[in-house]
């Protein structure tokens, strides 16, 4: 039996008009070696399930993908971490419905990376954007930090690491179903952090992958939403942290969370008696003991 030396994940939900794309930017790798594409589509409700399908039907690498389609919508974090659970490669990449790679050795290049790098967990690479004029342009999102290779910048920094543009070690089966984990609301930046407790972070210069803006449900998100995406994150960051010193870190991250919140409310009149602003306060009091 030939080991699987890649598996690549892909979540999709509502992808139509893009998922045929992703895949085949994966169907096109060149890599000497056995590549699996594991396809989890969480019940959508337009015609992503009959594109696969075709796909998987027509295509000559078609026999690559292994293909489920949820009979409920599972969520976009449960989702992930059920995906992830499935791949048997000694490495995963991550490409979502609705990004895609643009050359066709990425995987070797990054294997080819990670193979004579021991000490390292993972790869990551440059990315161009993709607005939704259409137009395609360099990377406006990230900035790469100096320093970018330690576990302890990725804390401070946040996520740097375009989703499209990672390949790592499958070193961390047991720990994706932690509470914690399943509990996020974003589910790369979390995973980062876990591979990063194993090695160093590696980087590309070559531009091999397109992330759509705007597309995400992240990107989507209003300034308040993203405030609270935010808190449950850096909560359940917190809360499965170990190290003390990244711990401390994230919990830096939690009250700036916060004190955005309590600021958001002082823009309205007379907010400063309500119950929701006590509410708050109530929270600086506890995390402040």
């Amino acid at each position: 039996m030939v080991e699987t030396l890649v598996s690549v994940i892909m979540i999709t939900y509502g992808h139509e008009k893009y998922i045929t794309e992703s895949i085949n930017g994966i169907l096109s790798q060149q890599l000497d070696a056995e590549i699996e594409l594991i396809i989890s589509d969480d019940c959508s409700p337009d015609n992503t399930d009959s594109i696969v399908r075709n796909i998987i039907d027509t295509h000559p690498n078609g026999h690559w993908i292994k293909y489920i389609r949820h009979t409920q919508n599972k969520g976009a974090i449960p989702n992930f971490v059920w995906t992830i659970s499935q791949a048997k490669g000694k490495y995963i990449a991550i490409c979502e419905g609705d990004d895609y790679w643009t050359d066709p050795l990425k995987l070797q290049k990054q294997v080819d990376f990670l193979e004579g790098n021991k000490d390292f967990v993972l790869c990551f690479h440059k990315v161009k954007i993709l607005k939704p004029t259409g137009e395609l342009v360099d990377d406006f999102i990230t900035k790469i930090p100096e320093n970018f290779e330690q576990r302890e910048t990725l804390a401070k920094k946040l996520n740097y690491i375009h989703t499209p543009s990672v390949l790592f070690r499958n070193v961390i089966q047991s720990e994706i179903d932690s509470l914690e984990f399943k509990s996020a609301p974003i589910g790369d930046y979390f995973l980062y952090m876990i591979l990063t407790k194993y090695g160093k972070i590696g980087y590309l210069e070559d531009c091999m992958a397109v992330y759509r803006y705007g597309v995400g449900i992240f990107s989507s998100l209003n300034r308040m939403k993203h405030i609270k995406v935010n808190i449950l994150l850096f909560t359940n960051l917190y809360s499965y942290e170990k190290d003390p010193i990244i711990k401390k870190i994230f919990y830096k991250h939690l009250l700036d969370a916060l004190s955005l919140i309590d600021e958001e409310f002082k823009k309205k009149d007379n907010i400063l008696n309500t119950r929701r602003h006590k509410l708050i306060e109530k929270i600086y009091k506890f995390l402040r003991k």
